[in-house]
């Protein structure tokens, strides 16, 4: 297998991830929901908050010259995040997004509401746009940097990971940052 085949499997899979995420948003949550989906935004929450310290630790290591420190955290953050996915995919199926600032959890934001939470939902949701647009453009940039270090290709993988790594360690900082601010939204 040659870096074609795995540069393809890499474009499928971030396009069928994309697909699914654009779906959850669209088609409606089973009526019925298992008790545990409610301990998915904290974990999701958390897990965010280990990738971060993760990449950090992945940096230092590097810069340290401990190539064998650096792979493995990389390939713990690497399942990290993909946990990660599959509990985001797995809340968002059961629930639709929460609405920051809905302090009585209606759905709809009331003018009172509104004004309590005032300047802040705008810097929430440029939080949140940021997070979203690099969280679609780092899943590529992950997997072709993973496939460049593993196949020990390390002046591609330096080249990628230069974009890589602080976009992922964006998207891991706001995630824990869009958590902490809608958290108190929740309606659970």
């Amino acid at each position: 297998m040659n870096d074609k085949f795995f540069l393809r499997l890499i474009w499928i899979v971030t396009a069928v991830v994309l697909a699914v995420v654009i779906t959850l948003k669209i088609v409606p949550p089973p009526t019925v929901k298992p008790s545990f989906i409610y301990l998915l935004p904290h974990l999701i929450g958390g897990i965010n908050a280990t990738c971060s310290v993760l990449l950090i630790l992945s940096l230092i290591f590097i810069k340290k010259k401990n190539i064998q420190a650096h792979k493995v955290t990389n390939v713990v953050t690497f399942i990290l995040s993909a946990i990660f996915l599959v509990f985001y995919i797995l809340f968002h199926l059961y629930e639709k997004d929460t609405k920051y600032g809905d302090i009585d959890h209606n759905g709809i934001l009331s003018a009172a509401e509104l004004a309590a939470v005032s300047g802040t939902r705008m810097i929430y949701f440029f939080i949140l746009i940021t997070h979203i647009m690099l969280a679609i453009i780092v899943l590529p940039l992950i997997l072709i940097s993973f496939l460049r270090g593993f196949s020990m290709q390390i002046e591609r993988h330096r080249k990628i990971v230069r974009w890589a790594y602080p976009v992922w360690l964006y998207v891991a900082v706001t995630g824990v940052i869009v958590y902490l601010m809608i958290s108190p939204y929740y309606n659970f």
